[in-house]
């Protein structure tokens, strides 16, 4: 009888026994619910270029009748695209604290990034330390600081009052002569051009071809880069093409440019600078 009982408690054991591991096994099997990792609507990786671009964003909406346009049909379509911006006036408290915003030194936001200088100062000394460069040199088309083409943020950039009217209205090419390495090292010139440090050419290369599309055959100016060096100041013309070209090819787009881009977009004048967003553009606009 004894016997009997054992046998029976030892198969209700194993019974049960069984039926856990069933259950284990089915939860072990069962799918799970995937954990979808939350994409970026701000910037992605576009490995075909090594650069960032924005994707997934108002961005790409702005450019979207761009898209698939090469040549001088892009071009137009970019400058009807660029053309829609808020203008800021030049004299005005705005345009400094503007350009203390898009030129903020990356280590230190109470101080603003020079162009040329390569060295950073106090934003709230401008007009004395740093002053505004016109990067398409003023003289060229006698825009001087109207409102608009001479107020354009993506045109302006902080800079060494004397390294500023020592540039004066050079193009921009490779220069013969060092000039003066304690106020804007690595800089050369020479009676008709400017050539910067190295790590900015890129920047003003896209500044330039910019302006080039921004100013085309407007109502008040029809800016043109040239492969040339023009000097004479009445003339609307800027240069040098092959050296800017080879210039930005030279010296890719990186972070401080895509900030200062985005800054001026989305504070101050609303309008962007395609050959920062797009840099396989230029090849598209000026190589064709």
């Amino acid at each position: 009888m004894i016997k009997k009982i054992y046998v029976l408690i030892l198969m209700m054991v194993l019974l049960i026994t069984g039926c856990n591991s069933n259950t284990n096994q089915h939860n072990a099997t069962e799918p799970k619910m995937k954990t979808v990792p939350e994409q970026s609507n701000v910037r992605n990786l576009d490995q075909s270029r090594g650069n960032i671009r924005v994707l997934n964003t108002e961005v790409d909406n702005y450019y979207k009748e761009a898209v698939g346009k090469t040549g001088a049909e892009l071009k137009q379509i970019l400058h009807e695209i660029i053309s829609k911006q808020d203008v800021i006036d030049y004299r005005g408290q705005q345009m400094w604290d503007a350009l203390g915003d898009t030129d903020q030194d990356p280590n230190d936001p109470s101080k603003v990034m020079l162009l040329y200088a390569g060295r950073s100062v106090s934003k709230s000394n401008h007009g004395s330390q740093w002053n505004k460069e016109h990067v398409w040199a003023q003289y060229h088309g006698e825009f001087g600081r109207t409102r608009g083409i001479g107020s354009d943020l993506h045109n302006l950039k902080p800079e060494d009052p004397d390294v500023n009217r020592d540039r004066g209205h050079r193009n921009f090419d490779e220069s013969a002569d060092d000039y003066n390495g304690n106020r804007a090292p690595d800089t050369k010139w020479d009676a008709d051009s400017w050539e910067p440090r190295d790590e900015v050419k890129g920047d003003i290369a896209r500044i330039i071809l910019y302006m080039d599309t921004r100013y085309e055959d407007t109502d008040r100016m029809d800016l043109k880069v040239v492969d040339s060096s023009p000097m004479d100041n009445s003339e609307p013309q800027h240069g040098k093409l092959s050296t800017l070209l080879k210039w930005h090819e030279e010296d890719p787009v990186d972070d401080f440019e895509r900030r200062r881009n985005n800054v001026i977009f989305e504070k101050y004048q609303h309008n962007r600078n395609p050959f920062i967003d797009h840099p396989e553009w230029v090849a598209e606009v000026y190589n064709k």
